[in-house]
C-alpha cells in the first residue's frame, strides 16, 4: 500500500487544481472559440449576442476566466517551484496563487453581471 500523507499537503492540491483547470480549458475553449466564430458572421451576430445574455452563459464565461486564472497562477507557481530551492515559504506562494485566482474570478464576476 502506498502512503497517502502527501495528499493533505497544499502543494498536492495546487497540482490537482492546476491539472483540473487545464483539462477544463482544453474541453471548454474549442466550444468557446466556435461561438466566437459564429458572432463574427453578420447574419448570426444578433442571435449570438442575445444568447450570451443568458445566465448560464455568463456562469460559463465566469468559469472560463476563473479556470484561466487558476491555470495561469498554478503554472507560475510551478515555474517558481522548479527554479527556486524548496522552502517553507512555498505554502505562501500556493496561497498567493490561489488568492490571486479567486480575486480575478470575483473581479470578472462583478463586471460580467
Amino acid at each position: 500500500m502506498k502512503p497517502t500523507a502527501h495528499r493533505g499537503h497544499p502543494a498536492f492540491w495546487a497540482f490537482v487544481v492546476h491539472r483540473v483547470s487545464g483539462i477544463a480549458l482544453a474541453l471548454f475553449l474549442p466550444a468557446h472559440f466556435y461561438v466566437l466564430g459564429l458572432a463574427l458572421e453578420q447574419s448570426q451576430f444578433a442571435e449570438t449576442i442575445a444568447w450570451t445574455a443568458q445566465p448560464m452563459v455568463k456562469v460559463a464565461e465566469w468559469l472560463l476566466v476563473t479556470a484561466l486564472a487558476l491555470h495561469l497562477t498554478g503554472g507560475l507557481r510551478l515555474l517558481f517551484v522548479e527554479l527556486v530551492a524548496w522552502s517553507d515559504a512555498q505554502r505562501n506562494w500556493i496561497a498567493l496563487a490561489a488568492g490571486t485566482s479567486v480575486g480575478v474570478g470575483l473581479l470578472f464576476a462583478f463586471n460580467a453581471w
